[in-house]
């Protein structure tokens, strides 16, 4: 028995246009982001001093788990498999958050300004494609996609922020009175 493709959300979405071929593109490259940031984040809350960046960080593991199901969710509202293909952006950006934390002090504020930096960088790349993401199921018509991918990008935003308060909150203070 040959299986049948689900109708798409609306009739507006052209399945073989290039521009849906784009979405998918994106949506397995932040699938495979997000997989890989949830098993990357527990070093970072071993690596950091401050009980402030630890609790921050531990709540966006869960947050992140919870992304990972969206996007999970968000293929099968449009009928599709939820793969991931490497996003080569994430694995750069985790890479250098390794090297941070290699290069600075255990135990130092200085390495917790380093480990805000590099999940900042982290965030603001979540941030960018859940956006572009959001737009372009708008776009398509996919609007069960567009308001999962819009949940995300609302806690992509929200941990920003909390990681710049934390760092303004007297870390980036204290650490610039450390020394090599």
């Amino acid at each position: 028995m040959a299986t049948t493709k689900k109708a798409p959300e609306t009739t507006n979405v052209v399945e073989d246009s290039a521009l849906n071929e784009l979405f998918l593109d994106e949506l397995k490259d932040i699938y495979w982001a997000e997989k890989h940031l949830v098993k990357a984040l527990p070093k970072m809350v071993k690596a950091a001093t401050s009980d402030e960046l630890k609790s921050a960080i531990e709540t966006h593991i869960a947050e992140t788990e919870n992304h990972i199901t969206r996007l999970e969710s968000a293929f099968a509202s449009i009928d599709e498999k939820a793969v991931a293909v490497k996003c080569e952006a994430m694995a750069g950006l985790l890479k250098e958050a390794d090297e941070i934390v290699s290069e600075t002090e255990k135990g130092s504020l200085t390495r917790d300004a380093g480990i805000i930096s590099a999940a900042q960088k982290v965030e603001h790349y979540e941030i960018a494609s859940y956006g572009t993401l959001r737009t372009l199921a708008l776009t398509l018509g996919y609007t069960e996609a567009a308001e999962l991918l819009q949940a995300t990008l609302d806690e992509e935003k929200n941990c920003d922020s909390l990681l710049t308060q934390i760092a303004e909150g007297g870390i980036n203070e204290t650490a610039k009175t450390e020394k090599e």
